[in-house]
Parts: C-alpha cells; structure tokens; sequence
C-alpha cells in the first residue's frame, strides 16, 4: 500500500480517565453512583457529583446524550482499579477533546493528505486472481466517491506514487473541514487503519458497514494468507487494528446522532 503511515489509534496516542481528572488510571473506584447531565451544550458525566475531566483537566463534555451514556456505563461497571482498554469511548473522548480540538486544522490536513494516496487507487501488477479482486471491490467505490463528492481518484498499478487531480483533493478535503472534532476522532482511525480516505467516508455515509470496509482494505493481507499462510503476530495485530476500526466507527455515529441533544 501506498499512503501515508498508519497510525495506532489516536485514544492510543496517550493512555486517559480522572475530576474526576482521566489521567490517574492507577485510581480505584471511589463513586457510587453515574449519571448524565445536560451542560453548556452538550452532556456532562457525573461520578456522583463530580464531574468527569480529560487528562488535560478539561470537562469532558460530549454532543450527544447517547454518547455520554455510553461513557458513563464504562465508569458504572468499573469494579476495583480503573482499567483504561475496557473503556474505549471514554478514551476517545479524551482524544477528541485533548488531541483533535486544540489542533483540530493540523489532524485534518494530515487525514486529507491520505486523498493523495488513498489504498484503493494503488493495484496490483498480478497474479490476475489479486487483480480481480481489487478491481471488482474498489472500483465501484471509487466511482461512487465521484458521484456523491463529485471527486474522480486516478487508479495506478505498481506502488509508484501518482498525482491525484487538485479538484478531487479539494473535494474530498472539504467534508473533514466540515467535521466536528468528535468526527474528527472517529475519521483519523477510520482512516488510518484502513489506509483510505474513501472506505472511511463509505463508512460514515453507510455506504458500506465497519465490518465490510475492512474487508476491502484488507484483499491483499487475505490473498497473501490463502497462498502463503498466516503469521500468528500479525493476525493480531490485525486484530487490534479491527476492533479499533469498527470502535471507531461505532464512535462516530455517536458523535452524529443521539436521542437528545
């Protein structure tokens, strides 16, 4: 693949959860009760009646209310020492809030540069049976990104890097620009563990499910494993890498629809 380098998932970048300030995970359970409150145009968790903080003391304050539910029902089932990888939507939470909103301009550049490059413009040289493959899995994606961001991609074979039009880029730009910093989280690692911009729209606008998506980013890991075996580690990692992709997009529509607001 040809791309910019994937990156773990951005809740990864740094562990958070505690104001509870999120940044002691090493803290053990000290609340009794969680709720949901509605503050300063979003929704705010209460550990009894202490408010939830980021790692960077900011108020952990989410835009919906099914989003801060799935937060609090991390913090209600909490037994004991606080554990960081059981509570994936606290944690990216935190990343939004932490990570993507103080720079929100620089992570979006970053996530459109991935046009320029995207996995399903890149193809194979052979066997027929790979091309196949990813012929008739992405080509019908690429023309259904041109038709609904009006952005024609130019396919290559090889992993030569080839110049997408300017046109295409600009518009593909434009829906993370438009993008709120919650989205902002979700996209990087919609993005980032596929490899492509365009699975990651297809994603968010149902095109296609999680689960769907990934298989396609993946033709090529799965071909090699059918002809070559599979390595133990890194099917794994790829596992990781699953889970944090569908997590991701489970978080973002979140981030877009809630039962209040």
């Amino acid at each position: 693949m040809v791309g910019p380098k994937i990156t773990p998932p951005i809740s990864h970048l740094k562990d958070c959860c505690e104001g509870f300030d999120v940044s002691a995970w090493a803290a053990k359970r000290f609340w009794t009760d969680v709720g949901v409150v509605q503050e300063d145009g979003g929704f705010a968790i209460r550990l009894d009646s202490r408010a939830v903080k980021t790692p960077a003391k900011a108020p952990m304050i989410v835009p919906t209310h099914a989003m801060a539910q799935a937060i609090a029902d991390e913090w209600a089932v909490v037994d004991g020492v606080i554990d960081p990888t059981v509570m994936p939507f606290t944690r990216s939470a935190n990343a939004a809030i932490d990570k993507v909103a103080v720079q929100i301009d620089e992570v979006v550049n970053m996530l459109a540069a991935y046009g320029g490059s995207d996995l399903l413009c890149y193809r194979a040289h052979g066997p027929a049976e790979l091309v196949e493959r990813q012929n008739s899995a992405w080509d019908s994606l690429l023309d259904w990104v041109d038709e609904t961001y009006n952005a024609r991609l130019a396919v290559t074979v090889g992993i030569m890097p080839i110049m997408q039009p300017e046109d295409a880029l600009t518009a593909l730009h434009q829906p993370l620009k438009n993008a709120t910093a919650f989205e902002i989280a979700a996209l990087h690692d919609l993005i980032a563990m596929s490899g492509s911009l365009v699975l990651a729209y297809a994603v968010t606008q149902r095109r296609l499910s999680a689960k769907d998506a990934w298989a396609l980013s993946r033709i090529d890991e799965k071909w090699q494993a059918e002809h070559w075996g599979t390595d133990e580690d890194a099917e794994q990692v790829s596992e990781i890498k699953r889970l944090a992709f569908n997590h991701a997009a489970d978080f973002y529509f979140l981030a877009e629809f809630g039962p209040q607001s």
